[in-house]
């Protein structure tokens, strides 16, 4: 019922028509409303054939999560926006109901497609019945067919943004290969691995640029593709960013490339900003799960992205500075106790005012803020080392391993013994 109610909304404010198919083209839902393709396509000859152009923009779409615009040889304008069902691909609402604004040869055309399933006069004056639409107004009405499309999507938050966003990537760094092999041809020595450039990408990531630190991601992805040294001369030539097979010797060699630059952003990134165990875990795993350099470097732009959010959003502090040189003394000195007092008078204040401040502009009392500092940091530690949790504790500034359990259990839920033996492998 939904479905149905939509599309009417759709063609009584706009006066278009739209329809739901299946994620295999097959027709789901309509207002009830006789439409282009029951009034004209199918008194067309190719007919079949349009078939697999409606396929293919739908494929288009919903790879991309975007809409998609054409026209088949008649002239006749269509718009397709994906729907996703928990996340998943699972068909799209296509929009008509206009002519492109270029009417030349139209009559031809008609001619050239009649089937003589109706009288032709007949199928000219139903293509001719249907109003010219300019590229603007097309526009607009697919941008509004996909928020309705949004609207009938359930289960995972902003999929259509989160596919635009990663479609852009693929399509940034798709360039960026076919700039460098146009730059190094077959035969051509290739530079070596681009430290200046790694080192701009975290520079910008600290100050949170998130644009300018992505644009440097793409830049040394680019790089780890064309130059790695399974990368042969003739792949070279023809590759692009989809070609990555998840079962190659290369794809695998870039894998492991790209878990050292998460590594590398991640601890960057805590410099100006503590990442959470969550957000860790859960990008590394998708690093382990991708099957293209795409979605390789979309994982690695995620990091980046949760890193630069949460360094601007420190930035707005109205005691940025104060709070600044309080979480690097935290930091600093995480292993040892640490008092109100101590902290306050490093930062230039009285230890009342400093923990009201405190607590209104972080979020948290300072001594919840330090013990998930501490956390945090015993989280790296059980992932990343072998150190026995006794060792840990005391590394994390907790009094003893029994402190350190309880601790650690009030913010993840299990114990560190736990944790480590769930995620360590990861």
């Amino acid at each position: 019922m939904k479905t149905k109610s939509v599309l009417s909304v759709y063609r009584q404010s706009t006066g278009s028509f739209a329809q739901l198919f299946d994620s295999n083209n097959n027709l789901v839902e309509t207002d009830g409303e006789k439409n282009v393709e029951q009034s004209v396509c199918c008194h067309c000859a190719n007919y079949s054939k349009c078939r697999e152009l409606h396929a293919n923009a739908m494929r288009e779409s919903g790879e991309s999560g975007r809409y998609i615009i054409y026209q088949c040889e008649l002239g006749l304008l269509f718009w397709t926006c994906p729907v996703y069902n928990e996340g998943a691909f699972s068909g799209a609402l296509r929009g008509s109901g206009y002519l492109t604004d270029n009417i030349t040869g139209l009559i031809g055309k008609c001619s050239a497609l009649f089937n003589d399933a109706i009288p032709f006069n007949d199928f000219a004056l139903r293509i001719l019945s249907f109003p010219f639409g300019s590229t603007e107004k097309i526009q607009s009405l697919a941008e509004i067919l996909l928020l309705f499309a949004e609207s009938l999507s359930t289960g995972s938050d902003n999929i259509h943004k989160k596919l635009r966003m990663r479609h852009e990537q693929q399509a940034s760094l798709s360039v960026l290969i076919e700039e460098m092999k146009l730059r190094y041809p077959a035969g051509s020595a290739l530079p070596g691995y681009p430290f200046e450039k790694e080192s701009q990408m975290l520079s910008h990531l600290r100050l949170g640029n998130k644009n300018e630190a992505g644009k440097y991601l793409d830049e040394i992805m680019a790089f780890l593709i064309v130059n790695s040294p399974e990368f042969s001369e003739d792949v070279r030539r023809t590759f692009s960013v989809h070609d990555c097979n998840v079962h190659s010797a290369h794809f695998k060699n870039l894998q492991l490339r790209a878990l050292e630059l998460a590594v590398l952003i991640i601890r960057a990134g805590n410099s100006v900003y503590i990442i959470t165990a969550d957000d860790y875990v859960f990008n590394i795993k998708q690093i382990f799960n991708a099957k293209t350099a795409g979605e390789l470097t979309a994982a690695l732009h995620s990091i980046v992205d949760i890193i630069t959010r949460q360094v601007i959003s420190f930035q707005g502090i109205p005691h940025a500075s104060a709070m600044r040189k309080a979480e690097m003394y935290i930091r600093e000195n995480i292993m040892k106790k640490i008092s109100l007092h101590e902290i306050a008078g490093f930062v230039g204040l009285s230890a009342p005012y400093f923990s009201t401040i405190f607590k209104e502009e972080m979020g948290e009392n300072l001594s919840g803020y330090i013990n998930r500092l501490r956390v945090e940091k015993a989280v790296r530690m059980l992932l990343e080392t072998s150190i026995a949790l006794s060792d840990i504790a005391g590394e994390c500034g907790f009094e003893d391993q029994s402190w350190f359990s309880k601790i650690f259990k009030s913010f993840t839920g299990i114990s560190p013994g736990k944790y480590r033996q769930i995620y360590g492998n990861i």
